[in-house]
């Protein structure tokens, strides 16, 4: 059994933010079923490789864990009938489309909730429901652009800088998602009614401005690129090895500072603290330092000396040999379905409970894979799907 046995979600989110919102709910116990347009390509979901042997991609295996899904078109009136018979059991739904799309669907939350009215719904968007940027369309730079994050990020000779990271589709659409959902469902065990969840992946990277943020509302002073203690303006930084590796530094308190510069052999420069006046050239001095030995050499006279130092490690070092990541059994198998037992690597969950621990039955299925079981469970005849197909209604899977 897991925490959230019992939870029963629609899912009808694309990409990353929802997606791996389900992801987190369904590792977690939650009875999941993505709805996808059969006509309608996922760029993350469809994004090569695919894994040798399957008609899957590695994104579907890994994003699709532990989950069922249907092909549906949505602007169908034969779909609605599906979904209203889908929600008296699946009663939280999520979903990504633009403000608007799910009301001219006739799935939007007023309309669901006539039906079933403990339904717990969340629409994850860029900018939310509500404001004048509402029904723009945007990304995970464009989010972290417009919400002042970039303006002090970043280097003074090159300006705001690219991470890779889906900071706002995960850091921010994904995990408040978890949080608004489990918070509703809850209230709604205490109070028997559901509610309305509006998420923006733009709201919360509001709140990412974090220190700085609250700083400005207080002084009213504009935080600038490489001034301060967190983006470049102390020592906090990296600095590159003798052998073009590079290490991070945060060794930002008094008692890790004075551990760094000894083991650097620079201890004249413990009395200047991480954030002197004459920051510039101090960390100059750091990187000649630094460029004196390898990587390997580096870690070897750090290796427990309490400097909060730590290497830049390659994806090959840190998902496959680094062996914290081991310990922590944050790489697991996972064996792929319908693949004569085929096990492939993943990512797992971040989240360790010691009562119900993660089960990690079997990577995702191709998209459509459960349309027709689905269908079944519902009631519908060989025939009556059938007839479904044809009127372009649903499609059922063929394997490629």
């Amino acid at each position: 059994m897991g925490a959230l046995t019992g939870l029963k979600i629609l899912d009808f989110s694309t990409l990353l933010p929802g997606p791996y919102a389900t992801l987190m709910l369904s590792d977690l116990g939650a009875d999941v079923i993505k709805i996808s347009s059969p006509d309608k390509k996922d760029i993350v979901a469809d994004y090569p490789p695919y894994i040798e042997g399957t008609d899957i991609t590695a994104n579907q295996a890994w994003l699709g864990r532990n989950k069922k899904n249907l092909f549906l078109n949505l602007k169908t009136e034969k779909s609605k009938e599906i979904i209203h018979k889908l929600i008296m059991e699946y009663d939280i739904i999520i979903e990504q489309f633009r403000p608007g799309v799910m009301k001219r669907l006739g799935l939007d939350y007023e309309t669901l909730k006539e039906i079933n009215p403990k339904i717990i719904y969340c629409s994850l968007t860029g900018y939310g429901q509500t404001g004048v940027l509402k029904n723009n369309a945007g990304h995970d730079i464009n989010y972290l652009a417009r919400s002042g994050n970039m303006n002090y990020s970043g280097k003074k000779s090159t300006g705001p800088v690219l991470t890779n990271m889906q900071i706002a589709d995960i850091g921010v659409g994904s995990l408040n998602s978890v949080i608004g959902i489990l918070s509703a469902v809850y209230y709604r065990t205490q109070t028997g009614r559901g509610q309305y969840i509006d998420i923006s992946m733009f709201d919360g990277l509001v709140s990412f401005n974090a220190m700085e943020g609250a700083s400005f509302l207080v002084n009213g002073i504009e935080p600038k690129r490489e001034e301060t203690r967190l983006n470049g303006g102390s020592a906090y930084d990296f600095y590159e090895t003798k052998d073009g590796r590079y290490l991070s530094v945060g060794s930002l308190e008094p008692k890790f500072w004075k551990n760094f510069c000894e083991c650097i052999e620079l201890p004249q420069l413990i009395e200047k603290t991480v954030m002197p006046n004459d920051v510039n050239s101090m960390k100059n001095i750091i990187r000649e330092r630094l460029l004196t030995k390898t990587l390997k050499e580096w870690l070897e006279i750090f290796d427990e000396k309490d400097v909060c130092v730590e290497p830049v490690l390659t994806m090959k070092e840190a998902l496959l040999e680094d062996e914290h990541i081991k310990d922590r059994k944050l790489v697991v198998d996972v064996e792929v379905p319908n693949s004569n037992g085929k096990i492939i690597k993943q990512m797992a969950s971040p989240i360790k409970l010691s009562e119900c621990p993660i089960n990690y039955k079997e990577t995702g299925y191709p998209l459509g894979y459960h349309t027709e079981s689905i269908l079944k469970d519902l009631g519908y005849s060989d025939e009556e799907i059938s007839n479904m197909k044809t009127e372009n209604v649903v499609d059922l899977y063929v394997k490629k």
